[in-house]
């Protein structure tokens, strides 16, 4: 080929536009979560979800820099910018194969720990300083909301502070079901949290699948558009 495919050249700057949009939606949402008031008081700091915030943070900001990266190497027909962008997707698409992989080797560990940070939480709950307070009303709210008691024992789990949220008491709704028996719901949390991830594993893989096939079409483009302009 002679030049350089126009038809190769805007599809590839429109798919990475939209993986720059992607990646731009990812960080302001993220961001937004970070240092907003409301989001901090509903993502305890002793829940952890922090540090899944600051990680999309960092996963939007390097799917931006990809994105623009392709975007610009597409357009300038830069064979740097593509041959980075080529090296960084293969980079991740690696990662993700290899996060596959450990995942299933590692599959009994995660249940481990779940349990280790389970266990942790119930000294939280069982605190009486009022240091965890935050924290133990968000998790009463779970308990209502997912109509469960405790973390890993029951009941037992709330420790002294059971007196002050009463969190496994039934709501009225639920008196006489099989979730309420004597007036307190009688399934762990734990047990929600864990079907709560079987549940949604085939979600998430059916996500990764298809960020891989979009991975290794931006993969083909790029190392596609970079022969074109190399033979140009």
């Amino acid at each position: 080929m002679a030049g350089v495919s126009s038809c190769m050249k805007y599809s590839m700057f429109i798919f990475n536009f939209l993986f720059w949009m992607c990646g731009c939606a990812i960080l302001a949402a993220s961001i937004y979560m970070r240092v907003n008031k409301d989001a901090q008081e509903s993502f305890n700091k002793g829940s952890g979800m922090f540090a899944g915030i600051d990680l999309l943070i960092a996963v939007g900001a390097i799917i931006m820099v990809m994105g623009f990266l392709g975007c610009c190497g597409a357009m300038k027909e830069s064979q740097c910018m593509l041959l980075l962008f080529f090296i960084g997707l293969l980079i991740i698409l690696l990662l993700q194969i290899v996060a596959g992989i450990l995942g299933g080797v590692y599959k009994s560990k995660v249940e481990e720990v779940v349990n280790k940070t389970l266990t942790e939480e119930v000294q939280m709950l069982q605190d009486t300083t009022g240091k965890n307070q935050d924290f133990q009303a968000g998790f009463h709210k779970f308990e209502q909301a997912n109509k469960c008691c405790g973390l890993l024992k029951g009941e037992s789990d709330w420790g002294k502070a059971q007196s002050t949220y009463n969190g496994c008491q039934c709501d009225t709704k639920d008196v006489g079901t099989s979730v309420c028996k004597g007036g307190k719901y009688t399934t762990s949390c734990r047990e929600v949290i864990m079907e709560f991830f079987k549940n949604n594993m085939v979600i998430v893989m059916g996500i990764a699948f298809g960020l891989a096939f979009i991975e290794v079409l931006g993969l083909v483009f790029s190392m596609s558009l970079y022969c074109q302009i190399q033979r140009k």
